[in-house]
């Protein structure tokens, strides 16, 4: 039975209405008959569980038991669609990853190739669009996957570092919820796992792939981390589905790249901006230093989510050649292990840290935001986060915006 029948007649209750709340709701009116559609913004004591048949919670939204009368979007969408899939997942790289596979199997195939997912847009906006030559590019969150029960056909475990410790409480709970792209998985899916990510029990053949920057692949996008997530996509693409190496070798030339992603965004009085909002962690932020030419002053700090800094402590300590301006929570934290260094400032905001970034960073070199840092508390998200780097910056006349 399909999940349209099994849907079929059923009293549903829609917790959480975002994105995904609102995409479900569409997606009922849309494609299903149940016999009731509610929706809940409150908390889980407040849900009177008997009076309906199946709830549909939204990612993000904490729940620490499984349940069989709770279910998501993703989990939903897999059920009807696995065999098709290919999951990717890990701490860092996923969008990144995601979008150059599908940048690739769009040039080496003829079929139809979709991205959605965290990347994007709700995978239910999609659910009626999938044809059987449909190849899905599914990027998937940790609160995406903490409780699904079925696992893609191709998934891919990138990395994993310390991460959403705010959320999960614990390292152990947060791969919990990452194992869960292949914990499901059946006797001839595919699992590719890449250095450092823990053994996981699965029934999949397992691809373990090391953290390789060799390849010449005339990539636009910064970073020796991309080679790495180049590997993945040729892995799959050509290992893996069988596709002419050389053709996507040559379409890796193409891809450009994710906004707020090691970006470049101009220059102003012979100083070069780069956006690396998405860093979150101390290891993206070392990456984006050792990725950047020239690089020369970096912004640091966001919102403390308690995960440990000692990695980027160590490494400021040991790279006296750049500047770091650190601001909020985290800045300070950072900030307060290193203070006696010269080269390691302090300030509240991050309007503020472009200002002193300006005063200290020579014509000819680089000035990175980086933050090491979630950034919620202080923005609605990283996005939003580089867009207004980039607007205290250059102001009115960005010329990436122009």
């Amino acid at each position: 039975m399909g999940v349209i029948e099994d849907l079929k007649g059923k009293k549903i209750l829609i917790w959480g209405y975002g994105r995904e709340g609102q995409s479900t709701r569409q997606f009922l009116k849309r494609c299903c008959e149940p016999a009731s559609v509610e929706v809940f913004e409150g908390k889980r004591e407040e849900i009177d569980e008997d009076k309906y048949d199946l709830i549909i919670k939204s990612p993000g939204i904490r729940m620490d038991d499984d349940s069989p009368k709770y279910t998501s979007q993703t989990e939903l969408f897999l059920e009807e669609y696995r065999d098709q899939v290919i999951g990717i997942t890990g701490t860092k790289g996923k969008s990144t990853t995601s979008s150059m596979l599908n940048h690739v199997l769009t040039r080496v195939r003829e079929g139809k190739t979709i991205l959605l997912g965290n990347i994007g847009e709700p995978c239910l906006n999609f659910f009626d669009e999938i044809t059987d030559d449909t190849i899905v590019v599914f990027e998937m969150s940790c609160h995406q996957l903490a409780h699904v029960h079925v696992s893609p056909h191709i998934a891919v475990f990138l990395n994993l570092h310390e991460e959403h410790l705010d959320y999960y409480g614990t390292m152990d709970r947060y791969f919990e919820a990452k194992k869960h792209i292949t914990s499901y998985q059946h006797k001839g899916d595919i699992f590719l796992a890449g250095e450092g990510v823990p053994e996981i029990e699965t029934e999949a053949e397992v691809i373990h792939m090391p953290y390789d920057t060799s390849g010449d692949y005339d990539l636009q996008i910064l970073g020796k981390h991309n080679v790495c997530n180049a590997n993945f996509v040729l892995k799959i693409v050509c290992d893996v589905l069988g596709y002419d190496r050389d053709e996507a070798v040559r379409s890796l030339a193409d891809f450009k790249g994710l906004p707020h992603r090691l970006s470049y965004i101009g220059e102003k009085d012979g100083v070069k901006y780069y956006d690396d909002s998405i860093s979150t962690i101390p290891d993206a932020t070392i990456q984006a230093l050792e990725s950047v030419p020239d690089a020369y002053t970096v912004l640091i700090g966001g919102m403390d989510r308690g995960i440990a800094y000692d990695v980027l402590v160590d490494y400021m300590k040991a790279h006296p050649e750049y500047r770091y301006i650190c601001s909020y929570d985290s800045g300070r934290r950072i900030y307060d292990e290193v203070s006696s260094l010269d080269y390691v400032y302090y300030t509240d905001t991050l309007e503020n840290a472009v200002r002193m970034a300006r005063d200290i960073t020579p014509a000819g070199k680089a000035c990175i935001l980086s933050p090491a840092s979630a950034s919620y508390g202080y923005f609605k998200n990283f996005e939003q986060r580089g867009e207004m780097f980039g607007d205290y910056v250059f102001g009115k006349d960005r010329p990436d915006k122009a």
